[in-house]
């Protein structure tokens, strides 16, 4: 099994216990509104705007934040502009990090997360560094269980892989295909959790011993409590023993 599947079924299961619903509604409306600048604010004419704004009701963002994010991200509302930055970095161990994150101030941004990666014996990478060993790719997530008919229409959708791990079915698509295989799954009226653009490994990095897996979950852990952080990616791939006993 991939790494990145494994990464979203454990922050499925602890997401459960332990997210903090302030940050993710904050995370959601950046979403929302930088999708909202870059390409307008009717999300029938904007497919990522739509997709920010399914991803949101779909963590139960209030309808009320989703709007008032359209409307900064198009004008009809001040306030400090939002700005996508990536960073990349080491984990204790080796493993190559990208953390993407959204902000109104790059500094502070830059300042903290890089504090935290030192911090937590990781080490700060160039830019460029890290980047080449990942795909942009588009990721579909749902807890559904799909029927053949199901699959074989993802699949003329534009799915190119599909991976259980736990109550998680992982579907990778080219970054131009995620949100036809996203509609192609809502037709078929299975809800979708989350779509959307992801780094994924080109080669995953085997993690086979606890001591390991848990400080790079601490290491995660510990960059996603910044706010500003919306997305880490890894080449991880921790043990399929030590995922079960998480």
């Amino acid at each position: 099994m991939s790494g990145h599947s494994k990464w979203s079924s454990i922050k499925h299961k602890k997401g459960a216990a332990d997210a903090k619903r302030g940050k993710i509604f904050t995370r959601h409306a950046r979403l929302v509104e930088m999708a909202a600048r870059e390409g307008g604010g009717d999300p029938s004419m904007n497919p990522n705007l739509a997709s920010a704004i399914e991803n949101a009701k779909a963590d139960n963002v209030p309808n009320a934040n989703i709007d008032r994010a359209v409307k900064k991200g198009s004008g009809e509302l001040k306030g400090d502009a939002i700005e996508a930055v990536t960073y990349e970095a080491y984990a204790p161990g080796g493993a190559a990090f990208v953390i993407e994150c959204l902000t109104d101030n790059k500094n502070r941004t830059l300042s903290n997360v890089r504090s935290t990666i030192e911090k937590r014996g990781g080490k700060w990478a160039e830019s460029g560094s890290v980047l080449f060993m990942f795909d942009r790719k588009g990721v579909v997530i749902t807890t559904a269980k799909l029927d053949e008919d199901t699959e074989l229409a993802i699949i003329d959708a534009g799915a190119e892989d599909m991976e259980q791990s736990g109550e998680i079915m992982s579907i990778t698509t080219s970054a131009n295909d995620c949100a036809k295989v996203r509609n192609a799954l809502k037709e078929r009226g299975i809800n979708v959790k989350e779509a959307g653009l992801k780094y994924i490994a080109k080669q995953d990095v085997p993690i086979s011993d606890e001591t390991t897996a848990a400080k790079l979950l601490a290491f995660m852990e510990a960059i996603e409590e910044d706010d500003d952080v919306s997305e880490i990616h890894t080449n991880a791939n921790i043990d399929d023993a030590i995922v079960e006993n998480m």
